[in-house]
């Protein structure tokens, strides 16, 4: 069984001896651990930091895309490597690496497809009082949204088994935990959570500027995942929403028009026929977005078959390799 860790990375120089160093080298029912590093437009020379300390995969990415668009590059790499299991930590260490083996355990036995490192939000030392609470409300949002009980959503420490990551499908812009959270909920993945243990901040975040910019942008990717995977629930919702607000003056102006006083109240008229007439009009987005929903699902099952044949190539290729081997040394024999 490999494994291979992955660690988007941009501008991290300075920080990535000292994470790579407390990778571990070996866990009990692993065969093989290799290191994979996402320079995602760093500028500051952390592909050749990479390749001097002996980095096994490096991908780079000429300008930065973000978090999210390196954790893809990473997934799609790990598993053209190989990857049985992927680990995702970050560059600057706030993750213990020592937990590393907690954290594959229950793929490594079976339990789960995506185990979730839980920081302990709520009792860390090292987040703020507003970060512990945005934290959890995010979490909550996030459990509710994919029907999982993941108390730690936004933690980036997870892995992932190789059937969970050919059916993870990222679209998002800003990060991946949130999204690949819903993803995998709504396609009833076994996820799974273990306390993990974390290290002090050495720089501020580079994924948001600001906490508004964080809670505007995650925010975002929560409504946009959660309508992605229920698009008939959400129009319908809404269009039921405005057509319910537009009842209110609609009847305030048949109340008045049957009292023989409608010339003066048709703004209501106009108001309500407007709200009603949106709301079946979104109502009915909603039934051509759930059709597009189901053609996206087909789209995500053929992607995953052209994995697994991918797959079944390279292994038939590795297999070819090996037994080219030993017939060239007969041969040479």
């Amino acid at each position: 069984m490999k494994l291979i860790i992955q660690i988007p990375c941009f501008n991290e120089g300075d920080h990535l001896p000292e994470t790579l160093a407390a990778l571990p080298r070996a866990i009990d029912g692993v065969d093989a651990i290799e290191f994979l590093v996402v320079d995602d437009g760093s500028r500051d020379g952390t592909s050749e930091v990479a390749r001097r300390l002996g980095v096994h995969h490096i991908v780079r990415h000429r300008t930065n895309r973000g978090l999210a668009a390196a954790f893809r590059s990473g997934l799609e790499r790990s598993l053209s490597e190989g990857a049985d299991i992927i680990v995702n930590t970050d560059a600057d260490n706030q993750y213990d690496a020592r937990d590393i083996a907690a954290l594959v355990a229950p793929i490594i036995h079976g339990e789960a497809d995506i185990v979730v490192g839980d920081r302990g939000v709520r009792d860390n030392q090292h987040f703020g009082p507003v970060k512990r609470s945005l934290q959890r409300l995010g979490s909550a949002t996030v459990q509710r949204l994919s029907r999982t009980q993941i108390p730690d959503a936004v933690s980036g420490f997870r892995a992932i088994s190789r059937e969970a990551a050919q059916r993870i499908n990222i679209t998002s812009d800003f990060s991946y935990t949130t999204e690949m959270l819903i993803q995998a909920g709504r396609k009833r993945m076994a996820i799974m959570s273990v306390p993990v243990r974390t290290n002090g901040a050495v720089r501020p975040s580079r994924l948001f500027r600001s906490i508004p910019h964080f809670i505007v942008n995650t925010t975002a990717t929560m409504l946009r995942a959660w309508a992605m995977y229920n698009p008939l629930r959400a129009f319908v919702s809404a269009g039921a929403i405005a057509f319910i607000v537009g009842l209110a003056p609609m009847i305030r102006f048949l109340w008045y028009y049957v009292s023989g006083d409608g010339a003066g109240h048709v703004q209501s008229l106009i108001i309500g026929g407007v709200l009603m007439i949106l709301g079946v009009i979104t109502i009915l987005l909603g039934a051509v977005a759930d059709l597009i929903g189901r053609n996206r699902n087909l789209m995500e099952q053929v992607l995953e078959r052209v994995r697994a044949l991918e797959e079944s190539l390279r292994k038939e290729a590795e297999a070819g390799e090996a037994g080219e081997k030993p017939a060239e040394r007969r041969r040479a024999g």
